[in-house]
Formats: C-alpha cells, sequence, structure tokens
C-alpha cells in the first residue's frame, strides 16, 4: 500500500485541466464538474471524492471521468483505476480526516498502513450497507451510484437498467398508447401484441419502456425466465464474432431459446443482410414457441430503406407505436417527477422555464435539469434562482433542436436554400446548379442519419452507391479547404434542426 503517491501527479492534472478550461472561458464548468477531492491511493488505484451521487452521475456524462483519467494515464504511462465516492455515501460510514487531522493524529511509519488497512475496511463496508438498503427504514432514501469499486444491490436483471420502470415513466399525449400496451405487454408477455415495435425520435422514452416491460417480468418471475435486452449493434456484433470463433450454433442457442427478447434500435441492421437473416430465423423460432418480442427503431419501418421485406412483415404482425415529442404539460410533468425520485427542490419557476424551452426530448430536459441542480449542490446554500437558470441554461436553450429528421426535411431544406425543387433534388440533372446541392444533401444525410451508401441511392431516386460515396467524399474535400463552404453546411444543419412542417 502506498498513501498518497499520486496526488502530486493529481494536481499537476487537475490544473492542466483547469488551464484549458480557462482558455475556453469556461472556467465555472471546470469548478462544478472536476469538484473532486483526493482522498488516497495504492499502487494501482487512486480514490477521489465528489459532491454527491447526483454529482457523480452528471460529471460522468459531462465526460469529466473519462477526461482525468485520460491525462492521468498519459502523464503516467500507466492504467491507474479512478474510484468516484460520493460524500454523501461516505459520511454515513465514517468521515474523511483533513490534511490536519492526518498530521496531528499519526504517529510515523508503522500506522501507515493500519490507517490504509482501516479506510479499505470502510470502502468493503459501503457494499454491505448497500446491500442490506431495502431492509433498513434508515437508510431507504439513498441509492448511490458509484463508479469500479462499489456494487449495485442484488437481484437485478444484468442487462437493464433499475431505474427504468413504469413508475419513473411519465405517460402524455404523446405516450399514453405506447406506455399503455407496454403495460399489457409486460402482464402477458407472448400473449399480448407480440412483437410489439415501438419507434420515435432520439430520447423520447423508447428505451425505457422496453426495458420496464423487461424489468416487470423479471421481477414478477422472480427472475426464472430467460430475458435479454441488446442494442441492434451488439446482436450485430455477437453474430459476427459467433463466425469468427466459430460459435454459431452457441449464438443460435442463446437467442431462439429466450422467453422475451428486447432488441433496441433496429434501424442499425440497415444494409446489414447477414443479421437481418439470422434476426428472421431467430424471430420464426421465437414466434413459434410463444415467446415475447419487444423492438425499437428511429423511423416507421416503410421509411427503412434496407431492410428485408419479409423481415418488415413479421415485425409488424403485432402492434407498432410511435412516440412523439412531449407537450408542454408533460415535460413539466417529466421534470417534477425526476424531482421527485430525486429528492430534490427546485422553484416552480424554474422548472416552467426549463419546461418551456426544451421541446425536443425527455433526454435534453433531464440533462438541463441536471445540470442546474448540479450547480445548485455546488452553491454553499445550494438555491437556484430564475436568473441563475437563464445564465446556466443559455447556451444550452441556444443551441438547435434535435427532434426527429427525415431524409425528405433534409432535401427540402437544401433545395429551398438553392431555389430549386425538391424533385430537382431527386432527379436526374447535371447541370451544375442541381448537382451542388444534391451532393450537399447527400453529405448532411449521411452524416446527421448515418445512412449507408446504397440507402442513399434509394432517397435519391435510386442511384448506384458507388455515385453516393463519390458525392460525399467530394463534399468532405471540399470542407477541409473552402471555410466559407463550412459555413453553409452548418447554415443547412441549423436550418434543418429546426425545421417545423
Amino acid at each position: 500500500m502506498s498513501e498518497q503517491n499520486y496526488k502530486g501527479i493529481w494536481e499537476d492534472v487537475l490544473n492542466i485541466i483547469s488551464e484549458e478550461y480557462k482558455q475556453k472561458n469556461q472556467e465555472n464548468e471546470f469548478k462544478i464538474y472536476f469538484n473532486m477531492e483526493y482522498i488516497n491511493d495504492t499502487i494501482d488505484e487512486i480514490t477521489v471524492s465528489v459532491p454527491s451521487d447526483v454529482m457523480l452521475n452528471h460529471m460522468a456524462e459531462k465526460g469529466s471521468l473519462k477526461t482525468i483519467k485520460q491525462k492521468i494515464s498519459e502523464i503516467t504511462g500507466m492504467d491507474i483505476n479512478i474510484n468516484f465516492i460520493p460524500k454523501t455515501v461516505i459520511s454515513k460510514t465514517t468521515s474523511i480526516p483533513s490534511e490536519q487531522e492526518k498530521k496531528s493524529s499519526n504517529p510515523p511509519v508503522k500506522e501507515n498502513k493500519t490507517k490504509n488497512s482501516d479506510y479499505n475496511s470502510v470502502l468493503k463496508n459501503l457494499i454491505s450497507i448497500s446491500e442490506n438498503q431495502e431492509n433498513s427504514e434508515k437508510e431507504d432514501n439513498v441509492q448511490p451510484k458509484i463508479t469500479d469499486s462499489y456494487q449495485k444491490q442484488q437481484k437485478k436483471h444484468p442487462d437493464l437498467e433499475e431505474n427504468f420502470t413504469f413508475e419513473t415513466f411519465v405517460p402524455g399525449e404523446n405516450s399514453s398508447f405506447a406506455y399503455n400496451v407496454s403495460i399489457g405487454v409486460a402482464k402477458e408477455p407472448g400473449r399480448k401484441f407480440n412483437p410489439l415495435l415501438i419507434y420515435g425520435g432520439s430520447g423520447l422514452g423508447k428505451t425505457h419502456l422496453m426495458q420496464s416491460i423487461g424489468n416487470y417480468i423479471y421481477k414478477q418471475t422472480e427472475g426464472k425466465i430467460k430475458i435479454a435486452y441488446l442494442s441492434a449493434e451488439n446482436f450485430t456484433n455477437e453474430f459476427i464474432r459467433s463466425f469468427s470463433d466459430k460459435k454459431t450454433e452457441q449464438f443460435k442457442n442463446k437467442f431462439r431459446k429466450l422467453d422475451v427478447l428486447l432488441l433496441d434500435d433496429i434501424h442499425f441492421l440497415i444494409g446489414k443482410t447477414s443479421t437481418q437473416e439470422e434476426l428472421f430465423h431467430t424471430f420464426e423460432a421465437l414466434h413459434q414457441k410463444k415467446a415475447q418480442m419487444v423492438f425499437t427503431c428511429d423511423r416507421p419501418l416503410e421509411e427503412m430503406k434496407g431492410i428485408e421485406d419479409r423481415l418488415k412483415t413479421r415485425l409488424t404482425t403485432g402492434i407498432c407505436i410511435d412516440i412523439t415529442p412531449p407537450n408542454y404539460e408533460t415535460r413539466k410533468a417529466i421534470l417534477q417527477k425526476k424531482l421527485q425520485l430525486m429528492k430534490k427542490d427546485v422553484p416552480e419557476e424554474v422548472v416552467d422555464y426549463i419546461a418551456k424551452n426544451v421541446q425536443t426530448n425527455v433526454r435534453d430536459l433531464e440533462k438541463s435539469l441536471n445540470k442546474i441542480i448540479g450547480y445548485a449542490e455546488y452553491q454553499s446554500d445550494h438555491k437556484v434562482t430564475i436568473e441563475i437558470a437563464r445564465k446556466e441554461l443559455r447556451d444550452t436553450f441556444s443551441q438547435p433542436s434535435n427532434g426527429f429528421i427525415s431524409v425528405e426535411t433534409i432535401q427540402k431544406v437544401v433545395a429551398d436554400h438553392y431555389n430549386i425543387s425538391l424533385s430537382d433534388i431527386k432527379g436526374k440533372k447535371r447541370n451544375k446548379k442541381f448537382v451542388i446541392p444534391r451532393q450537399i444533401a447527400i453529405y448532411i444525410t449521411r452524416n446527421l442519419l448515418d445512412y449507408s451508401y446504397p440507402e442513399l441511392g434509394n432517397e435519391f431516386g435510386g442511384r448506384d452507391h458507388t455515385t453516393m460515396l463519390h458525392s460525399y467524399e467530394k463534399m468532405v474535400d471540399q470542407l477541409k479547404t473552402d471555410s466559407s463552404f463550412n459555413q453553409t453546411i452548418e447554415i443547412l444543419i441549423r436550418e434543418i434542426k429546426e425545421y417545423r412542417k
């Protein structure tokens, strides 16, 4: 064991990061998102404290934890683990001695090992405290999330987020149908609405509802049935690995013998013929044994070029439901529910301010609220006023919205910008007047919607994928040398994100 062998390095790293933030005029951001106190270290781990579990989650979202780990790795050339512990958890077990207390109370060298030993015992005790929280009335309001060393409560499905439940979901006009159908699926899996397909833009609650179904079934059956939740990307990666590892039979057995399959973001499968083939056969096997299947995607299936017709047919044999952005009343209810779950207080006028200004999705609502809560936790009086909210969220609210964007929206905005028609964007005219806007629309579509080149070809008049590749690469090359062209692209993207039919 060592005692603060890395403290000097830690302080150097914070100073480096602080300077980087100063150069960007973001000193306040640094103070909030790098508010960490060095505690101790071992030969391969540094332990630091952060203000609270809420702030820890917010730091993770902002990338602060990743940044500091990378900087330490760059300086030391070692892979040193950083253990972040909320002070709210530490305070319930023991107090952290100050530097002065260490100096005055520590006898020399011999006691150092005991000191570290005692501290490690405290860390181990944190785990047992967490596991006993359900049975302790005194601790029932503490649900810490700690990275690395800290373990979550038992009886949790390994693939599912515990906080994604029907109780924590706030249904509104935009999602009440999907919410009620999801409850019906959870109560009678394999019998009602099978398969269930939920589609809509990013951050609207599709994954939340899907995992709520999984958590409900898992709890009701006491974990005795086989449930798998994963993204279509991970499904694809596992499928590819099964070939390289010669374990295709194991892959088939894993997914075709499930009782519940929850597959997220199936738009990822566009253009991936072999994976679609495997999913088709998995679907057939699960449907035959009446296993429940739930899928999500970001758009209606009929808009997903590059998905085989027979798979589309299977996916629509149950029920397809869309989720749209929440209205003002629902947005406000979501914020109030979030505050209730977090046991936090924010003035009504601040909640109202966020609800009125964030009109995109639930994820953006939560980010704005978390920023305000993080700011409050950094202040000594923990108070937030409407003036503070306006100041702290000014940059957030000035950014373009990121709601649902279609290919047609991109094509229309670009066509309008260059005073040509939508048919000209898709058409065969080779005049420069039409070719450049068409190539710009192809470039933006590829970047915003991550379409494959064959899919782009389908959307732009049935062109060959090599033509799409050439158009995209030509735009990339021009952006490298033409600053005014960069500005044009940025303007168009902003107009696309702000576009309202």
